[in-house]
C-alpha cells in the first residue's frame, strides 16, 4: 500500500493524447497516477493499468487492482473516448452505439465502480473531459456531440447527488488540441462515395482538420486538470483552447438561434441553401410549396 500522502489519481484514456499528456503532467506534479488503457503504455512515467471502459469485468479488475495496492483513489478523470464523422443519416444504429458506449456508458461504467469507495473514504474528485462538442450541436460529428451532451447531463445530476457525500464533479470542455485524436477518428461506413452528404461532410472535414493541425498540444488541458483537482470548491464546467472556439459558449448563450446557427454553418462551410447540395425534386411541386 501507498503510505504517502499523495493523491491517488485514475486517468482513463491514457494511452495517448490529452489523456496521455495529462497523466504524465500530474505525476511530475506529485500525483500518484495510474493511467488506463485497453493495451499496454510503454514509456509512461505514471504507473499503468489495463481497464476497457466499455467491459464491466474489465473496470471492475481495475478499480479493485488500484485499490489494493494504494488503499485507496482519490480522483476519477474520464478521459477514454473517440470520435466518429458522418453525416447522422450516415450512422448506423450499430455505429451510434459504439459511439454511445465507450464515450457516455464508459464514463458512467468507471464512474459506478469508483464511487462506493469515494462514499467510503469520505470523498472525491471526479473530472469528465467533455468538449466544445458538447456545448453545440457539430455537423457531421453528431452522434460525438450527443454523446459529450450526455456527458454534461449526466455531470450536472451527479454533482447535485454527490454532494452530500463530499465528492465534487466537474466538466472540462477542451477545443481543438492537436493531437493524433484527429487521425484516429473513424468515418461512418455509409457516408463514403455515394452519400448524398459526402461533399458537405468532405468541405466540413478540411475545415476541422486545418484548425485542429494549427492548434496548440495538449499541455494547457493537463495544467487546468491540475487546478480543477486542487481547487478547495471546484466549479462544474471549465473551458479550455483557443479563444475564437472557446467564445462560441458565451455566443450561445446570447445570441438569437438563428444567428447563432449562421455562425455555426459558416465554420464548418454549410450553404445556406438546400439547392447546393440536394437533387431537383422530381415533381412539379417543391417540398417547400408543400408546407406553403
Amino acid at each position: 500500500m501507498n503510505d504517502t500522502k499523495q493523491p491517488v489519481v485514475l486517468v482513463t484514456g491514457a494511452s495517448s493524447g490529452i489523456g496521455r499528456v495529462a497523466a504524465d503532467h500530474l505525476a511530475r506534479c506529485g500525483f500518484r497516477v495510474y493511467g488506463a488503457a485497453r493495451r499496454p503504455i510503454e514509456g509512461a512515467s505514471f504507473e499503468t493499468v489495463t481497464m476497457d471502459v466499455t467491459n464491466d469485468a474489465s473496470v471492475a479488475r481495475a478499480i479493485a487492482h488500484i485499490v489494493e495496492r494504494e488503499g485507496r483513489i482519490d480522483a476519477l478523470v474520464n478521459n477514454a473516448g473517440f470520435a466518429i464523422l458522418g453525416a447522422i443519416e450516415d450512422t448506423s444504429i450499430g455505429e451510434a452505439k459504439d459511439q454511445l458506449e465507450t464515450n457516455f456508458f464508459g464514463v458512467l461504467r468507471v464512474t459506478n465502480a469508483v464511487l462506493p469507495h469515494f462514499r467510503a473514504q469520505g470523498g472525491g474528485r471526479i473530472v469528465n473531459v467533455s468538449s466544445l462538442g458538447g456545448v453545440f450541436g457539430m455537423p457531421y460529428s453528431g452522434l460525438y456531440s450527443a454523446s459529450k451532451f450526455a456527458v454534461e447531463g449526466l455531470s450536472e445530476a451527479l454533482r447535485l447527488e454527490c454532494r452530500p457525500f463530499g465528492i465534487h464533479v466537474s466538466l472540462i470542455e477542451p477545443g481543438d488540441f492537436r493531437t493524433d485524436f484527429t487521425n484516429v477518428r473513424r468515418r461512418t461506413r455509409a457516408s463514403f462515395e455515394g452519400s448524398a452528404h459526402e461533399a458537405g461532410l468532405v468541405r466540413s472535414m478540411k475545415a476541422a482538420e486545418k484548425d485542429e493541425t494549427s492548434a496548440p498540444t495538449p499541455e494547457p488541458i493537463a495544467r487546468l486538470l491540475e487546478r480543477v483537482l486542487r481547487a478547495r470548491t471546484p466549479r462544474l464546467r471549465y473551458s479550455v483552447g483557443m479563444f475564437g472556439q472557446r467564445v462560441v459558449i458565451v455566443l450561445k448563450r446570447v445570441l438569437p438561434a438563428s444567428l447563432f446557427e449562421w455562425i455555426i454553418a459558416g465554420a464548418f462551410q454549410i450553404p445556406a441553401r438546400a439547392s447546393a447540395l440536394s437533387p431537383t425534386p422530381t415533381s412539379g411541386h417543391s417540398i417547400q410549396n408543400r408546407f406553403a
